[in-house]
């Protein structure tokens, strides 16, 4: 796409500036799915195939970048969700790749407000190609797990609806950056519905719990900040709702 996006953001009394290059390219992919529990895989009602991977531009979270990343993961509650606009839209999710790269490998759970109420649905992505859904269901409270995991070119994209008792999982060969891994909730196309804070547990990077090569950013748009996220602590932290 060729723009630049800045994203000014003061965290545990350090200004980090962050200059993000929006690249353009094509990764090599051989993708297919494989899965337990109950359901298909299928666009939910009122989901579009939406795009969750914007190069850190409007993402909250934390993010570690650097080489050679294995693995990322984490757990969280699905949050209590209000509809402001039909625009509504935003995921929760996990991946390598995606910051400064132009290849995301990337599962978690999408909700979107199309039908004026909130609708939620288990999804991965292979970048460039568009994000597949699952139709396990998935609803306020529900404790999900997510996961990704490289071995060689080979990538696993694993989430789990613990309270619900599924797992869906997809393998896929890229030829991929595994430049960052990161732990995001990311609004599409600038419109976030509000939510209930977002709690982040049993956050790992490579098997370990991110220390402090792992850093925030929140999600900008014309009125300033859309979310807070806290400080990470002992593999923890929380992502809350501003404004839209």
């Amino acid at each position: 796409m060729g723009s630049e996006v800045r994203n000014h953001h003061t965290f545990a009394g350090r200004t980090i500036v962050m200059l993000l290059a929006l690249l353009t390219g094509t990764a090599s992919l051989l993708a297919g799915s494989a899965g337990s529990g109950s359901g298909g895989t299928e666009h939910a009602p009122g989901i579009e195939p939406i795009r969750f991977n914007q190069d850190g531009g409007n993402w909250s979270g934390f993010v570690t970048v650097g080489r050679g990343f294995r693995s990322v993961s984490a757990s969280w509650r699905e949050p209590a969700v209000t509809c402001t606009s039909v625009n509504n839209r935003f995921a929760i999710w996990v991946g390598i790749d995606g910051y400064g790269s132009s290849t995301v490998q990337q599962t978690g759970v999408a909700t979107a407000c199309s039908s004026g109420a909130p609708i939620r649905q288990a999804w991965y992505e292979m970048v460039p190609d568009l994000p597949v859904y699952y139709a396990n269901p998935v609803h306020p409270g529900d404790s999900m797990t997510a996961g990704v995991v490289r071995s060689g070119r080979t990538y696993t994209m694993t989430i789990t609806n613990n309270t619900r008792k599924w797992t869906r999982k997809a393998t896929a060969v890229a030829d991929a950056a595994d430049a960052s891994a990161e732990i995001v909730v990311e609004p599409a196309a600038g419109s976030l519905p509000r939510f209930d804070v977002i709690r982040f547990t049993d956050v790992t990077v490579d098997g370990q719990k991110p220390g402090a090569a792992a850093f925030a950013i929140d999600a900008t748009n014309s009125r300033g900040f859309e979310t807070r996220t806290s400080p990470l602590s002992d593999g923890r932290f929380s992502v809350s709702y501003l404004h839209e």
